[in-house]
């Protein structure tokens, strides 16, 4: 396997720095929807099944209950970590847009062999992702179709994913989206560029998955 696709992307913590890309009104506006990106409401129910989706796997991946309430208690901020998902979702996918970059099915299946190839099989691979980062099986390619969308972004723009051309163009497309986020999810904090008990897992460390299957 190449090179690139061991290290992959080490980009949880950049994606952390970048939350003033997202700048949210906060106000009722848009009732029932936990926010809007590019006019497109997320709604709270929208937001809810995919909370259950992880949950769902959750509880199908533990032997006992013992181990589920386990679970639960290791993605307590689940709801906004995923909503924070799919928000950056679709600033990413914009922002890829913009730049003339797309990600054909054939990429994806070859990124998702060789992560199976480290990890030891699909299901490691299902597992590893559901546990470390909240991505039930059914999400697992789209995950996938965000990480070779900011490798490729980032390639396009003669840069790497934690440079400031890279987060550049997301902000580009966070105002173009004019993203209005519900304030019981949190709220943005542009000087301090982060948003109160908000987590990135959307982007992941595989070369940290290669070492948790390792253990």
């Amino acid at each position: 396997m190449h090179r690139r696709r061991r290290t992959a992307f080490v980009l949880t913590a950049a994606i952390a720095a970048a939350a003033p890309l997202l700048t949210a009104c906060g106000n009722d506006a848009h009732p029932g929807a936990a926010a809007v990106v590019g006019g497109q409401r997320i709604t709270v129910s929208q937001l809810e099944d995919r909370v259950d989706e992880v949950r769902a796997a959750q509880r199908a991946a533990v032997r006992d209950e013992a181990q589920y309430q386990q679970a639960i208690a290791g993605t307590g901020t689940l709801t906004r970590d995923t909503l924070h998902t799919m928000i950056l979702d679709r600033v990413l996918h914009r922002a890829a847009q913009d730049a003339g970059v797309t990600v054909t099915r054939r990429e994806i299946q070859e990124m998702r062999s060789g992560l199976e190839e480290q990890a030891g099989g699909a299901k490691a691979l299902e597992t590893t992702w559901l546990q470390q980062y909240g991505i039930p099986p059914q999400r697992l390619e789209e995950n996938l179709r965000l990480q070779l969308e900011a490798q490729k972004l980032a390639q396009k723009l003669g840069t790497d994913t934690n440079r400031p051309e890279f987060w550049k163009a997301l902000s580009e497309a966070s105002k173009d989206l004019n993203v209005d986020l519900n304030p019981r999810y949190g709220t943005w904090d542009v000087q301090k560029s982060s948003r109160a008990d908000a987590k990135t897992p959307w982007v992941r460390d595989v070369s940290a998955a290669q070492a948790q299957q390792s253990m």
